[in-house]
């Protein structure tokens, strides 16, 4: 079949990768001009995963880029440590940055199907043979299906789906990312800094120790600003945190000049079904939370499932739809409510800082946290697929 995917940061390449090898046609739409170099790290937990990235030729390359995680040392305005977080806390066992994943994901991919980068759809139109699809650069072509893989702010979602079959819920928070050069020449512990509502932290960039990444987050009501504007996201960032001590003031500095910026709120988005006729949602664009749910790994676990349940249907993608979400619906239903990441990060209040920093303290209430954590990745099944060298087999 013709296919379309849209998106070409974790769930749209994993698809591609896949759908390729079972012998589709495959196009991948990126709006971005290139692939995105932002982003924060992202870890893999369970033999779930790991096993689908193995699937896939991919689980030696991501290990050879694994940051291995870091410490996470909480500390007060003068630098002092009020409470540390073990590696694997944030880790898992395999870290990787997003813009590393993206990377190889690109590169395995890339045989196997076409990426169009600086272009997005503009409209989709359903019938009977297809799905007429007009991109922002004027080319119409039609597909047999499409995929949207596209993100939690999806553009598929949004053109194929009546609204009132979408629930998106802000979750109070917001995040940010970008690179700045290391003069506080930080390395080992992750130094994360709170005052209530806020977080600023900065880590070592273990790629090139010249340079280090920085995650910020804050609560807020749902704000509204242009996603494609970088220079309104910066203003935002630097309105947040204008006036608090620590390193924040030196991180700051470096945020005006960067090219790249990760930004987007802490957001949760449910859509009654994950398919209409012959389009279908993939990854956060139909079951995401941006931060703190497993859905890096589930977007990849994700498109193995479509994949292969469109190698066992043997065509008929209706029944594959259906049973792809019969696969993952009430399993990713569950890691979605596990993202309490701002409230985690940065408590609202000085009692809920200290509480955190207190309970976190104790090694039993620790080695909870990451039984759940663990317990998390634990809920995807792998459908038994006849897979060979990486491939799906229809017997």
């Amino acid at each position: 079949m013709k296919v379309l995917v849209s998106g070409a940061s974790v769930a749209g390449p994993s698809a591609a990768l896949w759908l390729g090898r079972a012998g589709h046609d495959v196009t991948v739409v990126e709006i971005a001009p290139a692939l995105r170099q932002g982003g924060y790290a992202v870890d893999f937990r369970g033999e779930v995963f790991t096993t689908v990235l193995e699937r896939m030729g991919v689980l030696e390359d991501l290990r050879s880029l694994q940051t291995g995680g870091n410490a996470m040392r909480f500390v007060d305005e003068s630098g002092r440590k009020l409470m540390r977080l073990p590696a694997e806390f944030a880790g898992g066992e395999l870290e990787v940055l997003r813009a590393d994943l993206s990377r190889v994901l690109h590169e395995h991919s890339r045989e196997q199907a076409t990426y169009r980068f600086g272009d997005s759809i503009a409209s989709l139109e359903e019938h009977a043979d297809g799905v007429d699809v007009r991109f922002e650069s004027g080319i119409e072509e039609t597909y047999d299906l499409v995929i949207g893989a596209d993100g939690m702010h999806s553009v598929v979602r949004r053109l194929a789906w009546p609204a009132e079959q979408v629930v998106e819920r802000h979750l109070d928070y917001y995040v940010g990312g970008w690179e700045v050069p290391n003069t506080l020449g930080i390395s080992g512990d992750t130094l994360m800094y709170n005052v209530p509502g806020k977080l600023a932290s900065v880590g070592a960039d273990r790629r090139d120790p010249a340079l280090a990444q920085t995650l910020f987050v804050f609560k807020s009501p749902e704000l509204k600003y242009n996603r494609r504007d970088l220079d309104q996201q910066k203003a935002i960032l630097l309105e947040q945190f204008s006036g608090l001590g620590w390193h924040v003031p030196e991180l700051l500095e470096a945020l005006p000049a960067a090219t790249e910026l990760y930004f987007d709120s802490i957001s949760r988005v449910r859509v009654d079904r994950w398919s209409t006729d012959r389009i279908v949602l993939l990854g956060d664009a139909g079951y995401g939370a941006t931060f703190g749910a497993l859905g890096t790994g589930t977007a990849v676990v994700g498109a193995y499932v479509l994949a292969g349940e469109l190698a066992q249907a043997r065509g008929d993608f209706r029944t594959a739809f259906d049973r792809y979400e019969e696969r993952l619906r009430k399993a990713v239903s569950k890691t979605q409510d596990g993202s309490r990441a701002g409230s985690f990060l940065a408590p609202a209040t000085r009692f809920g800082i200290a509480a955190r920093n207190k309970i976190l303290d104790r090694p039993f209430f620790l080695n909870q946290m990451l039984k759940m954590a663990q317990n998390m990745s634990e809920l995807v099944e792998l459908p038994p697929y006849s897979v060979q060298q990486g491939q799906f087999v229809q017997e």
